[in-house]
């Protein structure tokens, strides 16, 4: 297929490169950041040697060129994109202005899902987040209702990324009634690399006392790059929501007696798991609809200790 990935820069959008590209498929990426103009090293990642277009999702000329079908370097009409994959998104609030965070992302995704209805792409991938919920970067705390977390519980977000991913959701919503496109948002938990497990999840392993919102979940961004391939290539109709998580928690914890210990007074249900340590997001909804399931851990990458291995 051929495949546009957005956010191409980004720890997502380079997982979704590499694993499209290992898949067998034709893919161009964009992000903000300037093409290169000399050949890429012979060592150089998978996500240097694929066609790259600068372009800035917050304008609809540069997307409706984008996905029209404009091939990388060569500025030709190249036929429209069997997937687009959106991951292009400032990732968290906090380090931008609120309006900032909203806008941008919102905004780029209105523009890609317009364009993908206008230049009739089969199938979107939207990365949404887990943070539709509400428990992240919440102003006014709250907790889940009940643990693991899936695809039904309510979204109650407060904070402009949560908000704006919730919002997105809502914008493929309304691309599938007036559309033939077809739509996977996928709402990812935290995402994790080989460089990023000793940073992030080292010191939690470390340190049993450490709370979580979200059960302790993560997803290793090879899994998540697996998923995506998936969700490209598939044939499910309407607009679907699914959530993704590595099969256990960070550091191994049991999750409803760690639940208990860090959120004693947390109205939330603890519903059975099939092992103690299950993560807090339950993905049944992903294996059924793209037979996903996750197969890596953070016992890959750190000890016991929460150090490299």
């Amino acid at each position: 297929m051929r495949t546009l990935v957005t956010g191409a820069r980004g720890k997502v959008g380079a997982a979704a490169v590499e694993a499209l590209v290992a898949a067998g498929h034709d893919v161009t990426a964009t992000d903000l950041a300037p093409p290169s103009f000399d050949r890429p090293a012979p060592d150089a990642p998978v996500t240097a040697k694929v066609p790259y277009v600068q372009a800035d999702l917050t304008s609809p000329g540069d997307v409706y060129a984008l996905i029209g079908g404009i091939s990388a370097g060569e500025g030709t009409k190249a036929g429209r994109y069997d997937a687009v994959v959106h991951a292009g998104a400032i990732p968290a609030p906090g380090q931008h202005a609120p309006a900032t965070v909203f806008q941008n992302n919102l905004g780029g995704l209105f523009n890609v899902v317009e364009a993908c209805v206008r230049w009739d792409v089969p199938r979107l991938v939207n990365i949404s987040s887990e943070t539709v919920t509400g428990f992240h970067f919440a102003e006014r705390p709250w907790y889940p209702a009940y643990l693991p977390l899936d695809e039904e519980h309510p979204a109650a977000p407060q904070d402009p990324y949560g908000l704006a991913k919730h919002f997105g959701e809502l914008l493929c919503d309304a691309a599938v009634r007036r559309s033939d496109l077809k739509v996977l948002s996928l709402r990812p938990t935290w995402v994790q690399n080989a460089a990023s497990y000793p940073l992030n999840l080292g010191p939690i392993v470390a340190d049993p006392n450490v709370p979580s919102l979200t059960g302790w979940s993560y997803v290793d961004a090879a899994d998540l790059g697996d998923a995506i391939v998936r969700a490209a290539e598939s044939d499910v109709p309407g607009h679907e929501v699914v959530y993704l998580a590595a099969a256990d928690t960070v550091g191994g914890r049991d999750l409803h007696a760690s639940w208990r210990a860090a959120y004693p007074d947390a109205p939330t249900d603890l519903r059975p798991v099939a092992r103690p340590d299950a993560s807090g997001i339950d993905c049944t909804k992903a294996k059924r609809l793209l037979g996903w399931e996750p197969r890596r851990s953070w016992r890959d990458y750190l000890d016991a200790d929460g150090r490299p291995r």
